[in-house]
């Protein structure tokens, strides 16, 4: 589908079937689609290809306004503004909002966001005050996803491509692992600051990193994040 028709396509069930729906204006678009089983065509309303715009609604978590470039943010807020892209993360996931609820009860310190994704944590820290703010992810497009989010929203973060579970951590005060359960765990071992703040798993699971307790939870839906604070060096 991608090669056939990649101005666009979509894959949802069916009842029992799964279907694939072509967004085309190719006039052979019947044909090219029969050697994979039945087909049917329909028109589909002007401006469809803008139509995923409504999937991305800003949220706010007290102050902080998260949303995509073509929202207005709300008056007073503190704005961060995501265009959503190839990298994890605009800010509407319930483990983003939890560890930004955790962050706001937090002096601003040093900090690195531990597998940034699209940057919003970062990005969000450096907004609040926060510095330095260090992002670091193993995925290239994340870091530029990140470097481009800073720059959108006029903040300083350093963004930089590493594995957190085998390179070397900064030298911070505070960690934000938005990732799961078993890498969080790893990387707060790793981590030689005072707090961490992590997320990315299921109220079920409670991450026990040696050297660290968890301080405060909060929960959201199914999902959990926890405000870590070291108890040995």
């Amino acid at each position: 589908m991608i090669e056939l028709f990649p101005e666009g396509f979509e894959e949802r069930e069916d009842g029992a079937d799964l279907a694939l729906t072509a967004y085309t204006e190719r006039a052979d678009a019947v044909a090219r689609l029969k050697a994979l089983g039945p087909v049917s065509e329909s028109p589909v309303a002007l401006g469809w290809e803008e139509a995923w715009k409504g999937f991305h609604q800003p949220v706010t978590i007290g102050p902080i306004w998260i949303g995509p470039p073509w929202e207005a943010a709300a008056t007073g807020s503190i704005p961060i503004v995501i265009d959503p892209g190839q990298a994890f993360g605009t800010g509407a996931h319930a483990t983003t909002r939890l560890c930004l609820e955790l962050l706001l009860d937090l002096e601003p310190a040093g900090l690195v966001d531990l597998g940034c994704g699209s940057g919003v944590l970062a990005v969000a820290a450096a907004k609040l005050g926060f510095a330095p703010v260090l992002a670091l992810d193993d995925d290239e497009l994340a870091v530029e996803a990140t470097r481009a989010n800073a720059a959108n929203n006029g903040v300083a973060v350093e963004a930089r491509r590493a594995d957190v579970l085998a390179d070397a951590l900064p030298r911070v005060e505070i960690a934000v692992a938005n990732i799961a359960r078993s890498p969080v765990e790893r990387a707060a071992e790793r981590f030689r600051g005072r707090i961490v703040i992590a997320s990315g798993y299921l109220e079920a699971e409670r991450p026990e990193p040696r050297g660290w307790r968890s301080a405060t939870r909060r929960v959201s839906g199914d999902w959990a994040a926890d405000l870590l604070v070291r108890t040995a060096d």
